[in-house]
């Protein structure tokens, strides 16, 4: 039974290339044996590959639309006559002749590998040059891509004579009709690797573990991708690489918290510099800022400090550092403290707590309770 490759990328048959293209990248990328440790992930990123190959090819997608595998091998056999008879195969009853496919190409583009890079805030912020190691796959230093043993070349097929294809005559309703299959004996590339490269087995690429740097611009966020374009994984037969994706993960700050490109924190002051104001002094990433906490400071308040945030990563200038203040009551006392707060409450009329009336009166404000505006 021939593989349902739309299922396995999960896209209708009726997918455009680039719908069937994003989705392949998006399998790609979840199940690439660098990002998913997972044996079974292996075989299921091979599956996808394979059926990317497929309905990214005209000629391979027609034959599984018309309900052919095209790397079955009894589809390709050469003396029987499969049960699959093409479209192609009844026009060619009337006209007469084959088309014929051609052998299809050993070299093939590379898939594009993905990356996680973790890094601390400061370096999201300002920008980095990160050395980075990635395991994909290269060019064959051996063979060059040519899959062969050195001093080897690959050989005309005797099977196809170097087609790629061989003919079969199957009887249909229309009588006999002559149809081209992928030959059995070279895979349709039209020639066989008698000798292989003893390095890649004739895959023309290995792999292998290389260093890379990575520039990293300033006010990336996390989440972000930032493309190497080439530095993926090279192509069976030494094809072009695909590319390389750099995914960014931003440690949790100690201190500061980011929305965006602006920094949030937050500080203690007490309860007598909150009411009787005072000046405290913020360590931002990069600085030392001094602002004013102006007196009668309520629990809560925020003050902006103005171009200490992240560096747009788009055009000039920061974000903003938003400083939100606890008021911190004491919850000990001595003897001497509790005499100085409870005069100083007597002074203000403040010994009994009085109950907050909205406009409108009390009525109004159990209805705005229940509105949800309280």
């Amino acid at each position: 039974m021939a593989k349902d490759y739309y299922a396995i990328l999960g896209v209708r048959r009726d997918a455009t290339p680039d719908e069937i293209k994003r989705a392949y990248r998006k399998l790609a990328r979840q199940y690439h044996p660098d990002v998913n440790p997972d044996p079974s992930a292996q075989e299921r990123f091979k599956e996808i590959n394979t059926a990317y190959e497929v309905l990214s090819d005209p000629k391979k997608r027609e034959i599984v639309d018309l309900g052919g595998d095209p790397f079955s091998s009894a589809g390709a056999a050469g003396g029987g006559a499969g049960p699959f008879v093409g479209f192609q195969d009844i026009m060619d009853a009337f006209f007469g002749g084959t088309t014929s496919r051609g052998p299809r190409s050993r070299t093939r583009p590379g898939a594009d590998a993905i990356l996680r890079l973790e890094l601390d805030l400061s370096e999201t912020a300002f920008g980095v040059e990160a050395p980075i190691t990635v395991d994909t796959a290269v060019l064959c230093q051996t063979c060059e891509g040519a899959g062969t043993a050195p001093g080897t070349h690959p050989t005309t097929c005797e099977t196809c004579a170097g087609r790629g294809e061989i003919q079969t005559v199957q009887r249909t309703f229309l009588g006999q009709v002559v149809s081209a299959r992928t030959c059995p004996s070279c895979q349709g590339y039209g020639t066989v690797i008698a000798h292989p490269c003893p390095k890649c087995g004739g895959e023309g690429r290995v792999r292998a573990r290389r260093n890379l740097t990575v520039k990293i611009p300033p006010g990336v966020e996390d989440g972000m991708r930032i493309r190497l374009a080439g530095q993926g994984e090279v192509g069976p037969g030494g094809g072009p690489p695909g590319d390389l994706y750099v995914e960014i993960h931003e440690r949790p700050h100690d201190i500061f918290s980011r929305k965006g490109d602006d920094l949030h924190c937050r500080v203690t002051v007490p309860m007598t510099a909150a009411a009787l104001g005072t000046r405290i002094t913020i360590k931002t990433l990069d600085s030392e800022e001094t602002v004013d906490v102006k007196p009668g400071t309520q629990p809560g308040s925020t003050l902006r400090i103005r171009g200490r945030g992240v560096p747009h990563l788009r055009g000039s200038g920061r974000g903003d550092l938003h400083v939100h203040l606890d008021v911190r009551t004491p919850t000990k006392l001595t003897a001497e403290e509790e005499r100085l707060l409870r005069e100083f409450a007597r002074l203000r009329g403040e010994e009994v707590a009085e109950l907050s009336r909205q406009k409108g009166g009390f009525f109004s404000f159990m209805r705005d309770a229940f509105n949800g505006h309280a």
